[in-house]
């Protein structure tokens, strides 16, 4: 099975959820590809929680995503990750790269968007809210846990999807459950701006299927 035009071809990945029957329209084109990075905190528990960061001024405002950036001159996405990690929330983590996605946006530059994704399932510091992002801690249960020995005041809300990129939902899980991924979205703005996706693609290892 191909993977959509300009992921690795390396990758030796299967279909995990793509755009019904292929959707009605062509792969937007890839010109060039600049490096970002995003990284997430995950805490074991119980219950499971993932940090993720209000973005609050600049591309991506007002929705929650991980911490991450512009990978640059000189770095390598890890040192770029964990860069990024410091200074929007003020912690560092033993970072583990779990995939990579690329983004491309009609109208938008003719470069796309090449992500790669950490993890860590632990950090060291003191979380702080900075001039870009406000940390908030989720459930990665899709319900509230019950457990005698939580009180409601510290069981963290469900991941917020409704304000996240509209692909979140799909990679996500594999993120949590420490599954490679690679994947492919193709985005253009609705009539009130906000992203949708045109079409998408996202793998997982063939040995895990």
């Amino acid at each position: 099975m191909s993977l959509p035009p300009g992921l690795p071809s390396e990758s030796l990945h299967v279909r995990y959820a793509e755009t019904s029957s292929g959707g009605d329209h062509d792969w937007l084109p890839v010109i060039s590809t600049k490096l970002y990075t995003n990284a997430f905190i995950i805490s074991p528990g119980p219950p499971q929680k993932i940090l993720l960061g209000y973005k609050k001024r600049g591309f991506g405002a007002h929705f929650y995503n991980g911490f991450g950036g512009k990978v640059e001159a000189g770095e390598s996405p890890a040192q770029a990750a964990a860069r990024e990690l410091k200074e929007e929330c003020g912690v560092e983590a033993s970072l583990d790269h779990c995939g990579t996605l690329l983004f491309v946006n009609k109208g938008g530059p003719e470069w796309a968007f090449q992500i790669e994704i950490y993890r860590a399932d632990g950090y060291s510091g003191t979380l702080i809210e900075t001039e870009e992002m406000r940390p908030e801690w989720f459930s990665a249960a899709d319900t509230r846990f019950s457990e005698t020995s939580l009180t409601p005041e510290v069981i963290p809300p469900p991941i917020p999807y409704n304000s996240m990129w509209p692909d979140d939902i799909y990679w996500i899980p594999l993120l949590l459950t420490k599954l490679p991924f690679v994947g492919r979205a193709d985005f253009d703005t609705d009539t009130s701006g906000r992203y949708e996706m045109l079409r998408w693609w996202f793998g997982v290892p063939s040995t895990s299927l």
